[in-house]
């Protein structure tokens, strides 16, 4: 057995080269991108590691129960790691985004990419270059442009105005525009409302069918997350109505017990769960191979960090449906660039025109560059299975990520 021996936790804020504006956010611009890293450590010195978004300290006494539910624990068994990490979710802690370190571990162990552990290869994935902010149609079109030359084929814009001939506008102007050279598909962020900065747009049903009418007039691939994420009988009728595929699913945290309720209810045609939020991999895993019997398609979302990123990438390698659907690549400079996304690896995430090759290196596929940890992270949790040291200091003159300025 290659036991659990240490757990490390890490907060890590880095600044962007410039101020960016997401779209899911009302009024509200970031300066740098945070996130928790865990760095799981074997008896053998294998090493996992993971990471998930965040905003500040709201996870800095995660620590105490993920040391004592998975010190000395088999790193190897994932069905045991995630019923370990069940229990805290009762408690309203989920910390799913654990598991793929697990993951990282075995592949390790085994001398093999994960996406070999779940069934698949490494392959050459297509990519679709997914924009975050909200731009004018003149602003939009420069941006498709300069995409289309660097390889994209196909990009995704992104609208959040009160006024929806204002959304419609953002999707036909670009779509006219480059129309035989590139296709579109648009993200809504009406799953979620993250409205502490002030109000913004919330989409209801009739609303999300006449954009989903333009849409489809304009030919775009598919609109996603246009109705609220706990509105499933709508979503469902959307579904049925709608002549362009509807997307959506990367936020449900409940993971697959409630996206195996959405995929039977068919809330969507295109499942876009991200194993950071949706339960790890295993059960994202589970959610591609329901989605293929149900007839509906699946491709992961991967906006959080590099590290997410190349988790949901070995989920794409192995899902079955990595040769028919495009795979996300966050990217929107001059605020998201590849070296912000991905500042903690070795080597960022680099595309070649448009496409991206699965490594098959053992493991995530992946080097964390420990000066770069060094710089931007803080260590606040170790645990070992003869030592626990919590340090509040480290997080005592944190300044929050806060993602809202107001």
């Amino acid at each position: 057995m290659s036991a659990v021996d240490s757990i490390e936790l890490y907060f890590v804020n880095i600044p962007l080269p410039a101020p960016f504006s997401p779209a899911w956010f009302t009024n509200g611009k970031r300066s740098s991108t945070a996130f928790y890293l865990v760095r799981i450590r074997t008896g053998d010195g294998v090493e996992g590691f993971s990471a998930f978004s965040a905003a500040g300290r709201e996870r800095a006494g995660s620590g105490d129960s993920l040391a004592s539910l998975l010190l000395g624990k088999d790193a190897t068994d994932i069905d045991h790691v995630l019923e370990m990490l069940h229990i805290p979710g009762y408690g309203g802690i989920r910390n799913f985004w654990v598991e793929p370190a697990f993951w990282d571990i075995k592949g390790k162990l085994a001398g093999k990419p994960v996406c070999e552990l779940l069934g698949g290869k490494p392959c050459k994935l297509n990519l679709y270059v997914s924009a975050g902010e909200v731009k004018a149609p003149a602003e939009r079109i420069e941006e498709a442009l300069r995409n289309l030359e660097a390889g994209f084929r196909v990009m995704k814009l992104r609208v959040h105005d009160m006024d929806e001939a204002v959304d419609i506008r953002q999707v036909q102007e670009p779509a006219r525009a480059l129309e035989g050279r590139m296709k579109f598909a648009v993200d809504c962020n009406q799953a979620f409302w993250l409205t502490g900065n002030g109000p913004g747009p919330k989409w209801d049903l009739a609303r999300a069918k006449r954009f989903a009418d333009a849409c489809h007039e304009a030919g775009l691939l598919w609109v996603e997350e246009p109705l609220f994420m706990e509105r499933y009988a709508d979503m469902a009728a959307l579904a049925a109505y709608s002549r362009i595929p509807i997307s959506g699913g990367e936020l449900h945290t409940q993971g697959l017990p409630e996206l195996a309720h959405m995929i039977d209810k068919r809330c969507y045609h295109i499942f876009q769960p991200d194993a950071m939020w949706t339960g790890g991999i295993q059960q994202t895993m589970e959610v591609a191979r329901l989605a293929r019997k149900a007839g509906l398609k699946f491709t992961p979302h991967t906006w959080s960090n590099g590290i997410g990123f190349a988790v949901n990438m070995q989920i794409m390698a192995a899902s079955g449906f990595q040769h028919e659907m495009v795979f996300e690549y966050p990217y929107n400079p001059p605020g998201w660039t590849l070296e912000a996304r991905d500042a903690l690896l070795q080597q960022p995430w680099r595309h070649e025109r448009g496409t991206l090759q699965v490594p098959d290196k053992p493991g995530l596929g992946f080097d964390i560059d420990e000066k770069a940890l060094a710089h931007y992270g803080k260590c606040f949790f170790r645990a070992s299975r003869k030592t626990v040291s919590w340090m509040p200091e480290a997080l005592r003159d944190l300044t929050p990520a806060a993602p809202l300025a107001r």
